[in-house]
């Protein structure tokens, strides 16, 4: 028996299969092993993977790119809005959900986030299969952990469409910590392992808690504005300036050149991972003239020095958040494409001097590799020394916070039920008002999002303050229901705000 383990990044997207007791990344047909999540549409066919990508500077109004940033959302969506406003590809309202405007020279037609998506599981099965060389349809599909439910149903969806059978979603965190059996082989004892994760478009940091082969979320943040493509741009950034200043031309403000210098300065990025420096060429960059210019990974570091020091303050954040030092840690596991990148793996090491750093396996191959085991042992390998199964753990997504203000009258946000609190779950907190006031409110959010303004009125004045009990219940879809109550006269009032608006993983 055969499965498959998928990663469909934002940028890129990887696939790992499982056989004979171990799991493997496999190779797409032009020999990569990490296929770029890019869909190019022509008049009769459409083209996936590094094809599209190259082909994108001639035909970037039809090429999708990033199609994850707006799976199983709607039109007017925070993260939709955002998409719309950076992709080439034309984005329109068709009864409040997006769909991509795709000119085919005859016709004009409109493509769903979801059939983008197809298209790329679709050739990760393909991609599996020619190596397993039968139909071998069950795997594991990974999310990020702050996916919320319609996400998750909508990749679901598109990898069950392309022909996948979905054994399971698992959070790509929890298969980076799988794929290297973190805790299986230990039948008892606690210990703190940190997921630093660099992707295309995001990093993310996640902490969980390994207590005898279960895994527990403590917290994890995400940063949207730090990822891959920063290195990238400012890497192109600098190109441009060395072209400026040898033919006295400035391209910056030419899409086209711009897009012909990402895509060196994203092959040079790589190359100086491994090699001391890159050659970055690039043919008819601007009227007709070549340019080349030589990048070490000493200037490569220089650059991007502010954007390196940004990558690892969310380290120092979630540490605090959790109220774990670095000594606390136990191991690091490093995932996504720039985590390679060695000036970034020399400051983690710095920060964690004592901690194991685990990096034998590719960190852009990391977490297929984890889906891949975990979709072996679902399918019966119990060969393996990773226990009979994992167990699902319904836990919240999203910080849930209370604004309160201090005593100098600054507003400040306090975490009441952190990301990754196992569900259902009760807190209980006492806010405090002025005695002067007559109504109190209560503002409730979620991460950056407010979700729930509770008025207490005609409440008595008095000398003393107010103390307002609060009681916040998330239940296991994801639905809170909170109650405040002013201890001194009893007057209460209450609400519930439903899974769409809280939603859970």
């Amino acid at each position: 028996m055969a499965a498959i383990g998928v990663h469909f990044g934002y940028t890129c997207a990887c696939v790992a299969i499982f056989k004979d007791g171990r799991a493997d990344v496999v190779a797409n047909d032009a020999g990569d092993r990490v296929t770029p999540a890019v869909v190019a549409y022509r008049a009769t066919e459409q083209i996936v993977g590094i094809a599209a990508k190259q082909g994108r500077i001639r035909n970037a109004n039809n090429t999708v790119v990033k199609v994850k940033q707006i799976l199983g959302r709607s039109f007017d969506d925070p993260e939709a809005e955002a998409h719309k406003a950076e992709s080439k590809c034309p984005v329109v309202n068709k009864g409040d959900l997006p769909k991509y405007e795709i000119d085919t020279g005859e016709t004009t037609k409109y493509v769903s986030p979801d059939e983008v998506a197809k298209l790329v599981f679709h050739k990760m099965k393909e991609t599996a299969q020619s190596a397993l060389g039968s139909d071998v349809a069950d795997a594991v599909i990974t999310v990020p952990f702050e996916f919320g439910e319609n996400q998750k149903n909508a990749l679901r969806k598109a990898a069950e469409d392309a022909g996948f059978k979905v054994l399971r979603l698992i959070h790509e965190p929890t298969a980076a910590v799988l794929a290297y059996g973190i805790g299986q082989d230990s039948p008892s004892g606690k210990s703190h392992v940190l997921v630093y994760k660099l992707g295309g478009t995001s990093l993310s940091v996640t902490a969980l808690e390994v207590n005898s082969g279960m895994y527990r979320v403590l917290a994890t943040n995400t940063d949207h504005s730090t990822g891959g493509e920063s290195f990238t741009h400012a890497l192109a950034q600098h190109l441009a300036a060395e072209f400026k200043k040898s033919f006295k031309q400035d391209v910056t403000g030419n899409a086209r050149a711009m897009m012909k210098l990402m895509n060196s300065a994203d092959g040079a990025k790589h190359i100086l991972s491994t090699l001391s420096s890159a050659n970055c060429f690039v043919d008819s960059l601007h009227d007709g003239m070549d340019f080349e210019c030589n990048v070490s990974r000493a200037r490569f570091e220089l650059i991007c020095s502010s954007l390196f020091n940004k990558s690892i303050k969310p380290i120092k954040s979630l540490l605090e958040q959790v109220s774990l030092s670095t000594s606390d840690v136990n191991k690091v596991v490093l995932c996504g494409g720039s985590a390679k990148i060695p000036r970034l793996q020399q400051m983690i090491k710095e920060l964690f001097p004592e901690v194991e750093l685990l990096s034998s396996i590719a960190p852009d191959e990391v977490i297929p590799v984890g889906a891949a085991l975990q979709a072996g042992i679902l399918v019966g390998k119990d060969s393996l020394p990773m226990g009979e199964d994992s167990i699902t753990i319904d836990c919240c997504d999203k910080d849930i916070l209370v604004k309160e203000v201090d005593e100098s009258g600054e507003e400040l946000l306090n975490v009441l039920i952190p990301s990754g609190t196992p569900l259902p779950a009760r807190r209980q907190h006492t806010l405090q008002g002025p005695g002067n006031l007559t109504s109190v409110c209560l503002d409730l959010y979620q991460a950056q999002q407010r979700l729930a303004l509770i008025v207490l009125r005609d409440l008595e004045p008095k000398e003393e303050n107010h103390d307002i009990d609060t009681v916040i219940t998330m239940k296991r879809d994801g639905s809170l229901h909170v109650t405040c109550t002013e201890l001194l006269s009893g007057r209460s009032e209450s609400v519930t705000i439903a899974a769409a608006a809280a939603a859970a993983s």
